[in-house]
């Protein structure tokens, strides 16, 4: 039943690319087959609830542009009325999945009580939805950032009382996830940083960060969940230095803690940008070490400094990414969340319409041409040639000797080796035949 929200806008369908308008797919076909798998099963594209319904347009400098008639946000029924708009969405869009925090789906009550007897009877209203739409949860996942409560950070806050209110928080949003056949859990640390070091004890709070993690990863065993666990790398912003600062650290904690079989990564290109770092290099770390596991798909503004979670329009760079994605054999339970949100002036139910459209289609040349790439094979034989003096036998053998056998080696073999063309220029030049 229309809410009337998206009044006049019908579903959006695959029309190829010399498809008219805006709110057509002129390269996302669902059913269209990349590397034996259909088009929709690579990309597992998913709605951010946050940006897209609970979201009101403020930034640094300004607040609320948007009035949306959910707002504000304050009552179980402006909150199923939102649940309405955005069901409403997801059909007329038919992506497969979107994901929530809970304080994007659940009004704030104050006690946690009261937060949890909302978030059961939202997420059952949501339950319902699914059934009738098909639309699926990709992930579900608390905020424990937004409210003051968490100024201090959630599982790394001095007070006890926070980690067991943080404790409390996680278990009824996994209980939720679970209940709506989530396919991951995601913990994004937020505020698990520090602003200063004069009244920080870093060593007690990545301590305290390890264990609440590990106690998530007991609970999903419990409970029987088979989704994975994910953790969000972010170097900063709202702290000055976040503890999962980018995917290389957040490997190193997971290790640390005993969960590097236990938890992946979902990582974003902001975030990446963000650490100053490629999104594609983010990924490239994680899939080296079998930790890739879901993706938030947006980008950064380039002059701005801040986390800006527009939505892709760049093709080459979207196409490096999912080249690393197939690389790495894929999602699984992970997918494509647009983490991205409108601009505080695009003001018009159609303009979200329009900002999913054209991201999905971004996604689709990209995936298209990171998998021509692959089957073309040109990349991978350039590694293979740049790295062939390692498959001889005698440099096999070197990684299992010692420093001075090697300098015997040198002296004896009178070895003086001469640099090799690293060829860039000439892949670059490759990559644009595909872009």
């Amino acid at each position: 039943m229309s809410t009337g929200f998206f009044e006049g806008l019908s579903k959006v369908t695959y029309k190829g690319a010399d498809g008219d308008g805006d709110l057509s797919f002129r390269h996302y076909n669902p059913d269209e087959v990349v590397m034996g798998k259909r088009m929709e099963d690579h990309l597992r594209f998913a709605v951010a609830y946050w940006h897209s319904f609970a979201w009101e347009g403020g930034d640094p400098f300004g607040g609320q542009t948007f009035e949306r008639p959910w707002h504000p946000q304050d009552d179980m029924g402006r909150a199923k009325m939102k649940a309405d708009v955005a069901f409403e969405m997801f059909e007329i869009l038919g992506q497969p999945y979107y994901c929530w925090h809970d304080a994007d789906i659940r009004p704030e009550q104050g006690s946690y009580a009261e937060n949890l007897s909302t978030l059961n009877e939202i997420t059952d209203y949501m339950g319902e939805k699914q059934e009738a739409t098909g639309t699926k949860l990709l992930w579900g996942t608390a905020n424990m950032f937004s409210h003051r409560r968490w100024m201090s950070g959630a599982s790394t806050n001095p007070d006890p009382d926070v980690f067991a209110y943080a404790a409390a928080t996680v278990k009824g949003c996994m209980d939720a996830t679970h209940k709506l056949s989530g396919e991951n859990y995601v913990l994004w640390g937020g505020r698990e940083g520090y602003e200063t070091l004069l009244n920080t004890d870093l060593n007690q709070e990545l301590d305290h960060m390890g264990r609440f993690l590990n106690m998530v990863v007991d609970y999903k065993h419990k409970i029987g969940f088979k989704g994975t666990i994910l953790v969000e790398p972010k170097p900063q912003e709202p702290s000055k230095h976040q503890y999962d600062y980018d995917a290389a650290t957040c490997i190193g904690f997971l290790r640390k803690y005993g969960l590097e079989n236990e938890v992946k990564l979902n990582l974003e290109q902001g975030h990446a940008i963000l650490a100053g770092h490629s999104f594609e290099h983010e990924l490239a770390v994680a899939g080296a070490e079998g930790m890739l596991g879901s993706i938030d798909m947006n980008r950064n503004d380039y002059q701005s400094g801040w986390d800006t979670d527009q939505f892709p329009n760049n093709v080459p760079e979207v196409a490096l990414a999912y080249y690393q994605v197939l690389k790495a054999g894929g999602f699984t339970t992970g997918g494509t969340n647009f983490d991205a949100k409108l601009r505080r002036q695009s003001l018009d139910p159609v303009d979200l319409i329009a900002g999913h459209v054209g991201g999905m289609d971004v996604c689709a040349r990209g995936l298209k041409a990171a998998a021509a790439m692959l089957e073309d094979g040109g990349m991978e034989d350039a590694l293979k040639d740049r790295y062939a003096g390692w498959e001889t036998p005698e440099a096999q053998a070197m990684l299992n000797s010692d420093l001075e056998t090697i300098s015997n080696r040198v002296l004896s073999d009178n070895l003086n080796p001469e640099p090799r063309s690293g060829r860039q220029e000439r892949l670059e030049n490759y990559i644009n035949k595909f872009v």
